[in-house]
């Protein structure tokens, strides 16, 4: 049983959704290990002594500076992808080695989120939600 199915009909934290099952969407993106890796791909039994977060647990409130900007951004659209591309983010800006000093190129953005799918076209809104979310971590 991959991890997504687990998350969603036994835990029932939905905010993870299911989009193609082969990995190529990243619509069930969640972080492990603070990573961002696809559930659907994630077996059960590789998952022992590893720490998972989803979209539910990025923030309680909501107020993660990646969610605050997708809002501020008015990115959404049918909002299906969306939690796949925070999470991708997230982990991206939290990979960052010196936050507070280092700056999210456009490239860097395009990487990451190359194979995550949003039928909507919302992409260059995602690009500056996460811009907008890199400066709130910066402090700038």
């Amino acid at each position: 049983m991959p991890l997504l199915w687990v998350l969603r009909d036994l835990l029932h934290l939905t905010g993870t959704k299911y989009g193609c099952g082969i990995g190529a969407c990243g619509a069930c993106t969640v972080h492990q290990d603070g990573e961002a890796v696809r559930s659907c791909q994630v077996p059960l039994s590789a998952t022992a002594g590893k720490v998972y977060t989803t979209i539910e647990g990025l923030s309680a409130k909501g107020d993660h500076p990646c969610q605050e900007a997708w809002v501020e951004e008015d990115v959404s659209q049918c909002g299906y992808c969306q939690a796949g591309m925070i999470m991708e983010a997230a982990a991206l800006l939290s990979s960052k080695s010196t936050p507070a000093k280092s700056n999210v190129s456009d490239e860097e953005i395009d990487a990451r989120l190359s194979d995550h799918v949003c039928r909507c076209g919302t992409y260059q809104r995602v690009r500056r939600a996460i811009h907008r979310a890199s400066r709130e971590v910066r402090g700038t």
